[in-house]
């Protein structure tokens, strides 16, 4: 393998490595301050090294905000869920032809994101490129200014022996393309009352009733967010205005972007370590020394 080859590989893991480490934690769309949304977009897998996996559009005009009873439960599940702190999290998602995933592990939201995800790749060309270089799952740290993925010992040793991927969210936001445009402010607002958020721009929510979700008596809700692409949410609360269960659908260019997360254990101590320094290449370097 030439040199320029093994660079463009390299590059190449630790992209497909921020795609799965964004797609397993913020789902297929975000908000923003204003209370709309904003489609997902994270870096991808490609030749340049750089692509936007877009799951959902901004809407050209906003719905009315939600009002009555229902915005006044939504509410009280926002704030419930976000005062929790933190949960355990077991989530699985598909992205379109790209990437399959199932995550697991537990998530911090106090004080910008934290915690530590298993992330195992289950199907799409992303975890294909990933398998043939021998990594079949990865540890994902998060940290409020970076997370950091574990990678094999094949990755390793093109990278002089570390194993770990340091991703700095500011870093993101420069990639080509405005491919990394809003990640920063995604992956640190990624808690389960973002699902919450969304319900409540929606036009059209909707309480469905009460169900049974993983042996929890809870409270299903629906409602469509999005413009030109419509997105989907559902979530599932129990009698303590908790997130159970959220299922969000979207699109993508390679097709329906769809993840389901489950939750349980909220107020769990959290932590997540700065791997050694020694064991880690930094993003950013990793793409200059492609010249990308």
């Amino acid at each position: 393998m030439t040199g320029t080859t093994a660079r463009r590989t390299v590059v190449s893991i630790a992209v497909s490595a921020a795609l799965a480490c964004f797609t397993a934690c913020t789902g297929p769309g975000g908000s923003d301050d204003s209370g709309g949304t904003t489609g997902s977009t994270a870096p991808s897998a490609s030749a340049s090294a750089s692509a936007s996996a877009s799951a959902s559009a901004a809407p050209s005009s906003r719905p009315p905000a939600l009002t009555g009873a229902s915005a006044d439960a939504l509410r009280a599940v926002e704030r419930a869920t976000g005062r929790a702190g933190s949960a355990r999290v077991e989530s699985t998602t598909v992205m379109g032809r790209e990437l399959s995933l199932e995550a697991a592990g537990a998530l911090g939201w106090d004080d910008g994101l934290t915690g530590t995800l298993t992330i195992t790749y289950t199907g799409g060309t992303t975890a294909e490129t990933m398998r043939r270089l021998g990594t079949t799952a990865m540890e994902a740290r998060y940290l409020p200014d970076a997370y950091y993925a574990r990678m094999g010992d094949e990755f390793a040793e093109r990278v002089g022996g570390r194993h770990w991927i340091k991703y700095v969210y500011e870093d993101l936001e420069d990639l080509g393309g405005g491919a990394g445009a809003g990640f920063a402010d995604q992956m640190r607002n990624t808690t389960p009352n973002q699902a919450v958020k969304l319900l409540l721009s929606a036009g059209d929510v909707r309480r469905v009733g009460a169900e049974t979700t993983r042996g929890r008596r809870t409270t299903h809700w629906s409602g469509t967010v999005g413009g030109a692409t419509e997105q989907t949410v559902d979530i599932w609360v129990d009698d303590r205005n908790l997130l159970v269960k959220k299922v969000e659908r979207g699109r993508t260019k390679t097709g329906e972007l769809t993840q389901t997360a489950y939750y349980s254990d909220y107020g769990v101590p959290v932590s997540a370590a700065r791997p050694p320094s020694a064991d880690t290449a930094d993003f950013k370097e990793l793409l200059a020394s492609q010249g990308s």
